[in-house]
């Protein structure tokens, strides 16, 4: 059988997924993530540099993922949030990663945050072309939109960065009860917020 190097790419990609979601870029062990991906260490350091890089290329993909998977429509903010809300609750290691970047990177230019940004402010004008702001000059719309995409997606977010407070503080059996409960929670808000930043 003739060696697949894009199967290789792949399987060494998600299992640095599971394993930086896991342990953070510190923690992580590039051996256990060639033992995963049943390929060898020097195949992690020909196709993606390194660990920081592999780290850097996994954050990257998963943010694209959830780029492309779902928008945030200004006609329909609730209900784009409750999609959002969905995919991290089948995608939670985004949230993981996300945090271990915050923890590690220290509040420093990481790897690939123009791209981010550039992501991030399309996001916005979307929501700003939506009518967000209206009648505010252009610099207050845009903030107006910066704010209310933001708060959405803290109020997304840490539903899946801190699930067993979640489950705890709303006094639910389960964390599927509890986010169920806070699913239509954060799309009411979400619908509240988006009115009035309209």
């Amino acid at each position: 059988m003739a060696y697949d190097a894009e199967d290789t790419r792949r399987r060494i990609f998600e299992a640095a997924a599971a394993e930086f979601a896991e342990h953070g870029l510190a923690g992580a062990r590039v051996e256990r993530i060639a033992t995963a991906a049943r390929a060898n260490k020097q195949a992690i350091y020909l196709y993606f540099g390194g660990k920081e890089q592999l780290f850097a290329a996994v954050l990257r993909a998963k943010m694209a993922e959830v780029q492309v998977s779902v928008s945030v429509d200004p006609d329909a903010v609730a209900e784009s949030v409750g999609q959002l809300f969905d995919w991290y609750q089948e995608h939670p290691e985004l949230i993981r990663l996300l945090l271990w970047e915050a923890l590690e990177a220290g509040g420093g230019l990481g790897e690939g945050e123009e791209e981010r940004r550039g992501a991030f402010r399309e996001k916005v004008r979307h929501l700003v072309d939506g009518g967000v702001g209206e009648g505010l000059p252009e610099e207050r719309r845009v903030r107006a939109g910066q704010d209310l995409l933001f708060t959405l997606m803290g109020l997304i977010a840490w539903n899946f960065a801190v699930p067993g407070m979640c489950r705890m503080m709303l006094d639910e059996e389960t964390e599927r009860a509890a986010l169920a409960r806070r699913r239509e929670t954060v799309i009411r808000t979400a619908r509240a917020l988006a009115a009035g930043a309209a």
